[in-house]
């Protein structure tokens, strides 16, 4: 029934202006304020992520985007030097370095970071070689 449908994904913010900011100028993605009034990030590949106002919004508790990137400690690097803090989660089974990477053999190596409305966002290599 909704094969042809152009689905596309969306999450909420307490400030649009500040995801904005965020999501445009420190990480960089091509964002516009949609004509619904939400903020449109268009994602390469061609995705679409709608962001929405929500006045009580609550963050999630588990990763809402990922960016996969072809070298994750490059990544890592620009982030926290465009401002960005890393989170540390301490979990022994999931050990994460110094810049907050965790190295599991078994998947990607995989660092996560909030947006400014506490939003869990990843950046991820899938490719070791």
């Amino acid at each position: 029934m909704l094969k042809d449908s152009q689905a596309f994904s969306g999450f909420a913010v307490k400030d649009l202006d500040a995801a904005k900011d965020f999501y445009g100028q420190t990480l960089g993605q091509n964002v516009s304020i949609g004509e619904m009034g939400m903020l449109e990030i268009r994602l390469a590949g061609g995705a679409t992520v709608m962001v929405y106002p929500k006045a009580d919004h609550e963050p999630a508790t588990y990763t809402i985007l990922n960016f996969p990137v072809k070298d994750i400690d490059a990544a890592v690097d620009k982030l926290t030097s465009a401002g960005v803090k890393m989170e540390q989660y301490g979990n022994p089974e999931l050990p994460q370095d110094g810049k907050g990477v965790a190295r599991d053999p078994q998947g990607p190596a995989i660092a996560w970071f909030k947006d400014p409305s506490g939003n869990i966002l990843a950046v991820l290599q899938t490719d070791r070689s």
